[in-house]
């Protein structure tokens, strides 16, 4: 059997674990929404204009390229972090049962104060 004062630290760890992943999840979906929204705007360029000059920032760095060298990598760039988020939110789902079990095993009920 754990302490009450080990109950309260995982407790308050599990509500740490789950913040840190929904922030993490929040901000990766905004990359991917910057990177559609990008995404919008070039692919007009790539029909019209293919070889039109843009420019990425690589490693903070801004390079030139063209239209149809730097869609493809963007869309790669969104996909990979679109499976980033589904990973985490896999983890957060996995990571709330974890916190429900053990909120259930110990019989922690959270009491409201007026």
């Amino acid at each position: 059997m754990i302490s009450q004062t080990e109950i309260q630290q995982t407790y308050s760890r599990f509500q740490n674990e789950l913040q840190t992943l929904a922030g993490k999840i929040g901000e990766l979906e905004q990359e991917a929404e910057e990177h559609t929204l990008v995404l919008a705007t070039l692919d007009e360029a790539l029909a019209k204009e293919p070889d039109r000059k843009c420019f990425r920032l690589i490693g903070g760095v801004l390079v030139e390229r063209t239209v149809k060298e730097v869609v493809p990598a963007l869309r790669t760039n969104r996909d990979g972090i679109r499976k980033v988020v589904s990973t985490l939110t896999d983890q957060i789902k996995a990571k709330e049962q974890e916190f429900e079990n053990f909120k259930r095993e110990y019989n922690i009920r959270i009491v409201q104060r007026a």
